[in-house]
């Protein structure tokens, strides 16, 4: 594979392994990284079993670099840590991968390409292309992964990706530089979270297939305690969004839309229920040109919305932009 498209270079490759418990797995996932990679920076997150430690003494790879935090600060945090550190020293493109050894990283280069040659900002995996791998998983996995996907499609403005708390994901160096990491969400909400942050900048994202390795870890994530936080986390995001890309940003047609349309819905819904249960407690039907007035502005609402969601589809970012930044930087 060619990887000598990043302005004529070879670009550098960094990957980021966050750690928390890992200690059984780190160091087979780092032996199976490739030369392609110029850094490996391992965050120990405060880990209770000290895997940075057991990195620090079992692991001979000169590209290794042990970063601690003090505190834990979660998956996001982590990763932050050693997003900054890569681009302190130079790194042109910044891989994270788990340290629990479910994703492969044979797979990097397969993540790293599409921004190589220029056709995306950030790239993240998909387990779900696989047909016959989708249709041999839990229902109830297909269908909590399909809430979560479009949740994530409304709040974050990409509805061309699939699979948004899959972790194994490569961004570009000049794009991370330009996140606003304080604002980032530490815990299980930060890809999605990142969806969104990336939108804001008009970033490209694109989906790459994979297949998960599962192991002997049990997760420790609980649905029960993360509902609150994705379903909060998407509704803040989605208005946010809206705010920024139609409003603050910029105005067309779908700006007028989506107001307009709601404020239609709830004018129908109010209006209708009204008089239902007035004729319901008079205990007479309903008049058919009162269904009508309630009916109405349902029905062409809906349209509106429809008409705005249509919109925000077409809007998915198309362009890459750490081209762009790249350019401005050589010109100063």
């Amino acid at each position: 594979m060619n990887t000598n498209n990043l302005d004529g270079v070879k670009p550098k490759i960094a990957v980021i392994i966050p750690t928390y418990n890992a200690r059984d797995s780190i160091l087979d996932v780092i032996n199976q990284i490739g030369s392609e990679v110029t850094r490996i920076y391992v965050v120990d997150d405060c880990c209770s079993y000290n895997s940075g430690d057991i990195v620090s003494s079992n692991c001979k790879d000169k590209r290794v670099s042990v970063i601690k935090n003090e505190e834990n600060q979660g998956v996001g945090g982590a990763v932050m840590t050693g997003y900054k550190a890569a681009i302190v020293e130079g790194m042109d493109i910044l891989v994270k991968i788990d340290s629990d050894g479910q994703m492969d990283p044979a797979l990097i280069m397969d993540f790293v390409a599409p921004i190589i040659g220029g056709e995306a900002d950030y790239t993240k995996g998909n387990r779900f292309y696989d047909i016959e791998k989708v249709r041999s998983m839990p229902k109830i996995r297909m269908f909590g992964n399909a809430v979560l996907s479009f949740m994530s499609k409304l709040s974050s403005g990409y509805w061309n990706i699939f699979d948004p708390t899959n972790g194994y994901t490569a961004i570009h160096a000049d794009v991370a530089h330009q996140l606003p990491f304080n604002k980032i969400s530490r815990r299980y909400f930060f890809e999605s979270d990142m969806l969104f942050r990336l939108n804001t900048l008009r970033a490209v994202v694109l989906d790459v297939p994979m297949q998960a390795k599962h192991g002997e870890e049990v997760s420790g994530l609980k649905i029960s305690k993360i509902v609150g936080e994705f379903l909060k986390g998407h509704i803040q995001n989605f208005l946010k969004r809206i705010f920024y890309n139609y409003y603050l940003r910029d105005m067309s047609l779908a700006s007028i839309e989506l107001p307009l349309g709601l404020m239609l819905i709830v004018f129908g819904l109010i209006y209708g229920v009204f008089y239902w249960i007035d004729s319901a407690q008079a205990n007479v039907s309903t008049p058919a040109g009162t269904v009508m007035v309630a009916s109405l502005p349902i029905l062409v609402g809906i349209q509106f919305v429809m008409g705005f969601i249509g919109y925000d589809v077409s809007s998915v970012p198309v362009r890459p932009i750490h081209k762009h930044m790249r350019k401005s930087k050589k010109k100063s």
